[in-house]
């Protein structure tokens, strides 16, 4: 990939667009691809995000990640870990794309904060109506089997971002969009989420 400073702007903001769907997904191991793809050469990240090719980021996002792979899959807790980080996921993914976008005048820099966070909050409205829909199953293997496809998609599509922008882009485009035809259930899902967690909270 070229040197993201240098890119069009529109392929900039596909792949800005994608990893924050993947942020929205799984935000640890979102930075923890691109930490890791940059250490070892394979992208040039802007100077805003080259704190990420750091060994102490990729250390704690790896970290993390391991720890939200088996937390994301205990019945119950699963509500309150992502009730919780979604006041995580949503500014950081905000926040990479202020910072990745540096280079742009002031104005894009907060639009491309909005996209990356409004991103962020959709995917992970998806991925929250996509679990109730199978939470309610007695069996644990449906929930596992679908964190386990938000980790494979949130990987893949970051390293796709970092290969092919437009494509990655068009990905999220297209989820996005399926995800706001479907707003009425995600936002049931989002409250459902929220006074889940907070009877588990108070249990």
């Amino acid at each position: 990939m070229p040197d993201i400073p240098h890119i069009p702007p529109s392929e900039l903001f596909a792949l800005l667009a994608a990893i924050g769907f993947a942020a929205g997904l799984n935000l640890y191991a979102t930075v923890a691809v691109l930490g890791l793809l940059a250490r070892f050469g394979h992208i040039p990240l802007p100077p805003g995000l080259q704190l990420l090719e750091s060994w102490p980021i990729i250390a704690a996002s790896t970290a993390l990640f391991v720890i939200e792979f088996f937390a994301d899959k205990i019945p119950a807790f699963d509500l309150i870990w992502n009730a919780l980080h979604t006041f995580i996921r949503v500014p950081v993914a905000g926040l990479l794309a202020y910072r990745a976008t540096s280079q742009l005048t002031p104005e894009h820099q907060l639009l491309a904060a909005l996209l990356g966070a409004a991103v962020a909050l959709i995917a992970l409205g998806g991925k929250t109506a996509a679990r109730a829909a199978v939470t309610p199953s007695p069996e644990p293997l449906s929930n596992i089997t679908l964190s386990v496809s938000e980790d494979v998609l949130a990987i893949g599509l970051t390293w796709l971002a970092t290969r092919h922008p437009y494509a990655a882009g068009m990905m999220a485009a297209i989820l996005v969009a399926i995800i706001v035809l479907l707003i009425r259930w995600v936002l049931r899902a989002m409250r459902a989420l929220f006074h889940g967690a907070e009877q588990e909270l108070a249990g």
